[in-house]
């Protein structure tokens, strides 16, 4: 997979800061993850979740409301409204520059304001929230106050280790705002996740925005998860769990794919402006890259690196085949491959004297109960391994355009 760094302007052109998180190849869909009140986009859980759900074909865009991270403008000029526009300002960017998305994940109040802004995305098909307030209000928890009500500034909120400065507005609008309407109205599919055990908001708000949306509607209790999704498993495991369930609502898992690779034949096609390059071999997708020093993005090993890890994966399966067959107790088999231009003057077994040649170093370990005969008999067969063969033969490679 693949993350780019992005920003895109929202209606009061402000430049907002956003991660694409890409799976390899073509996304299937496209997501947008509005992140809990008191974090960014970078939290541990929306990374997690974005990153599993990449992994399963979904493309998802995280980004800081306004104010937040790393995002332009002011805290203490925003408020819950501002959030659902900047949720709209985003979805209009995916729709400009890739495609329209049709999930909708918030995670904390982000899963309130995104039920607010889903009348506004027109190809939305689902909506997910993950321990979101019924009310925004319950905002105000975390919100202190002064004492100093006549003024404008007169309330401060702590978000993370900074502590940010509010206007009485902000509480207003909370206040003001209402997803009664909103939900009952959403004609889209809703998944609402929530812990009995988070101390943040009660799972009883979970239980009035699942009661109030009509169907299709699912809910999924996330046991023995915090909150903010602390622990790396629980929020990989919201991740698959919305693949999942959106493949009902969306054709992801049994959409008909592009063959790109068949009749036996290797598929490789550069991604993007960079070095990565998508390596499709049958139904199996791998990633092939350069380090960040020559120009990469470092997302996959290098081609030497296939070169080795070839060499290395056909010596270790003919070992293992050879020992099954004669009934020899291996019980693994380990190499390490190291791979290097030298000279061929450097080189005493080489026939080739001038100029440089290629030199691979090949390590094996072999573990199990094996006697010094066997283990002597498993490294002669090594050298018999079909892409050691091919590496030590005449290789023709004939190159044609394609029309």
């Amino acid at each position: 997979m693949e993350t780019l760094n992005l920003t895109f302007k929202n209606r009061n052109n402000m430049e907002l800061s956003a991660r694409l998180d890409l799976p390899t190849g073509k996304p299937k869909t496209y997501a947008l993850f509005a992140h809990c009140f008191s974090c960014s986009k970078n939290i541990k859980a929306a990374y997690h979740i974005s990153h599993s759900l990449a992994h399963k074909g979904i493309a998802v865009l995280r980004f800081d409301f306004t104010g937040i991270g790393d995002s332009e403008g002011q805290f203490e000029d925003t408020n819950f409204s501002s959030n659902v526009d900047d949720i709209v300002d985003a979805s209009n960017y995916l729709v400009d520059h890739y495609e329209s998305p049709k999930i909708l994940i918030g995670h904390s109040l982000g899963g309130t304001a995104v039920i607010k802004a889903a009348k506004s995305l027109k190809d939305l098909k689902a909506i997910v929230t993950i321990g979101s307030p019924f009310k925004p209000s319950h905002v105000e928890k975390i919100i202190t106050n002064s004492g100093e009500t006549d003024k404008q500034m007169d309330y401060s909120i702590k978000l993370g280790n900074k502590t940010f400065k509010i206007k009485k507005q902000f509480l207003d609008d909370l206040k003001n705002s209402d997803i009664n309407d909103d939900l009952s109205s959403l004609n889209k599919a809703l998944l609402v996740m929530h812990s009995p055990f988070d101390n943040v908001v009660s799972i009883d708000s979970a239980s009035d925005i699942f009661l109030k949306a009509k169907h299709p509607k699912s809910f999924i209790s996330l046991d023995n998860a915090d909150h903010l999704l602390s622990e790396q498993s629980d929020s990989i495991y919201v991740g698959k769990l919305i693949s999942e369930w959106a493949s009902k609502y969306i054709d992801i898992n049994n959409e008909k794919e592009e063959i790109l690779s068949k009749d036996n034949k290797v598929v490789v096609q550069t991604a993007n402006n960079n070095l990565k390059t998508n390596i499709f071999v049958g139904r199996h997708h791998i990633v092939a890259d350069e380090p960040k020093s020559v120009g990469g993005t470092d997302l996959g090993p290098n081609p030497y690196d296939y070169l080795l890890a070839s060499l290395g994966s056909c010596t270790t399966m003919t070992l293992k085949m050879y020992a099954n067959r004669k009934g020899w107790n291996l019980d693994s088999a380990k190499v390490i491959l190291n791979h290097q231009k030298i000279y061929a003057k450097d080189c005493e077994e080489c026939e080739t004297e001038i100029g440089k040649i290629d030199y691979i170093e090949r390590e094996i370990e072999l573990l199990g109960d094996l006697d010094k005969d066997q283990r002597n008999r498993l490294l002669e067969i090594a050298d018999r391994c079909p892409v050691h063969r091919t590496l030590h033969s005449e290789i023709v490679v004939k190159t044609k355009l394609l029309e």
